[in-house]
């Protein structure tokens, strides 16, 4: 009977660590990405619709499509913040600073042609 109780006790704590700890991270993360949304933040939406945002709402965000379109969106709505207006964003996890010290020495090695090119890519981004 013991060994009954070992073995269900070893499978919730499996459980909370690779299933109920992971999505309540997920979602206090989720949580505070929707309420740092500010005006002016390019977002995608669930749905797949990139815009601006124009004004934020309490429970709603206007966002600009087009020129003269602007949707009014839910918070939950919004999946992501693509950028922010007049922010720099510096490698903040492990991850990304990996990434970009494997893509620093491959741009040493390119060719003039591809530099140029790049740098152009670099310049349409930045914009």
């Amino acid at each position: 009977m013991m060994t009954t109780f070992v073995t269900f006790g070893l499978i919730i704590v499996i459980f909370y660590f690779l299933i109920i700890r992971p999505q309540k991270k997920r979602d206090r993360e989720t949580k505070e990405m929707l309420a740092a949304i500010k005006k002016g933040d390019k977002v995608v939406s669930i749905g797949g619709i990139h815009g601006t945002v124009v004004a934020v709402k309490e429970t709603t965000i206007v966002v600009k499509v087009d020129d003269n379109t602007r949707i009014e969106f839910s918070r939950n709505a919004i999946s992501s913040i693509v950028n922010r207006k007049a922010e720099t964003t510096e490698p903040s996890s492990k991850k990304k600073a990996k990434k970009e010290q494997v893509s620093a020495p491959e741009a040493v090695e390119a060719k003039p042609e591809v530099a140029a090119v790049e740098a152009d890519a670099e310049k349409k981004e930045n914009n």
